[in-house]
């Protein structure tokens, strides 16, 4: 079968062999598969990925030496069975699964693996029980894009909602573009957001962002503060002490960026006692001052993923229709145009999340 595959840090096609489903596995054809941003940084960062993962026991690392094949955020459609299997669904059902495999050894990652191939490929592998049946005649396309919504779902259920809050949301990309509907679905806001790019602005803005700032132009944590003024009901219930601190409703913050200098910048511009949620993944040493975590009383929480229930709740938001999922999608391309994808998504005006689809 044809595959995009990382190879010597490059993105290259080659043909591997077809997967054979072994004891509780299911064969099944990848139908799309987004590009996630994960997949750029590893492939900008494949060492750094390997060099921490002796800090994760029980976790195989890649062999760089070896093939890898990418993709994650994926649609499929079931061809056969392996042995030991129910087959409750029938082949041509279109399917979801949580990019994982379960072993005997316990469950192991698709997609950053040598021996589990993702959604880069014609064909792929899945386990029996993680199978969700894509339903309501969703497309493929938009059911693929399960995997990044639920990873918005998951960051914002970290959060600690108590009620009364005003998010702001640090980076509208597709990680904080699902960051802003799973708080809309929440009913949190106003939902203040920034983003340096037009085009993401307008995204955030249609799924479901209140106030959408551009950094270049207006300071993000002042326009928050603008939308978080307390009532004079809110003002008069705080307790005495509390009353030469500025009146602002509670910061909940969600830094969905990853690079280098950002989390910094949100130390310094947070207020007292603010919640940070750290969504966006940095592959590089970062540095941040802790006095200013310290004397603000900062809470910063990261987090990574989701639940298999988050995951089946995300593909039920999209397909009732709850999430607009296919506003994301900005690009198509078969495996030969993966390698340029990857290079495309670095230009935020032209693209938000581009779908392989190994059958074009």
């Amino acid at each position: 079968m044809r595959a995009a595959i990382f190879r010597n840090g490059e993105i290259v096609v080659d043909t591997m062999p077809e997967p054979k489903p072994g004891a509780g596995q299911v064969l099944v054809k990848s139908l799309a598969c987004g590009i996630c941003g994960s997949d750029l940084h590893a492939r900008k960062h494949a060492h750094r990925m390997v060099e921490l993962s002796k800090f994760l026991p029980g976790r195989k690392p890649m062999d760089l030496a070896r093939d890898v094949v990418f993709g994650h955020e994926f649609c499929c459609e079931i061809l056969d069975y392996g042995p030991g299997t129910t087959r409750r669904l029938k082949p041509g059902t279109r399917v979801c699964s949580l990019p994982a495999l379960l072993t005997p050894q316990g469950p192991q990652g698709i997609g950053y693996s040598n021996d589990n191939p993702g959604a880069y490929a014609e064909q792929m592998l899945l386990s029996e029980p993680l199978l969700l049946e894509v339903p309501n005649g969703l497309a493929a396309e938009h059911a693929a894009l399960t995997e990044p919504l639920a990873v918005g779902v998951h960051a914002v259920a970290m959060a600690d909602i108590r009620g009364g809050e005003v998010p702001l949301v640090i980076g509208c990309g597709p990680v904080g573009l699902a960051v802003i509907a799973a708080l809309k679905i929440r009913g949190l806001g106003p939902i203040v957001a920034a983003d340096y790019s037009p085009a993401r602005r307008a995204l955030a803005e249609r799924m479901g962002a209140d106030v959408v700032i551009d950094p270049a132009k207006t300071q993000p944590y002042a326009s928050w503060a603008e939308h978080a003024q307390m009532t004079e009901a809110e003002k008069a219930a705080r307790p005495p002490l509390q009353a030469h601190l500025p009146a602002l409703k509670p910061a909940l913050i969600f830094e969905c960026v990853g690079v280098p200098g950002v989390l910094q910048q949100v130390f310094e511009g947070a207020p007292r006692h603010a919640r940070v949620v750290v969504v966006g993944v940095c592959m590089e040493t970062d540095r941040s001052e802790p006095m200013l975590g310290i004397i603000k009383e900062l809470n910063v929480q990261y987090v990574l993923g989701y639940t298999p229930e988050e995951f089946a709740y995300s593909l039920r938001l999209i397909a009732e229709g709850q999430v607009d999922a296919g506003a994301l999608v900005t690009g198509r391309v078969g495996i030969d145009g993966v390698a340029q994808a990857f290079a495309d998504l670095a230009n935020p005006e032209a693209h938000t999340k581009i779908l392989v689809e190994p059958w074009r």
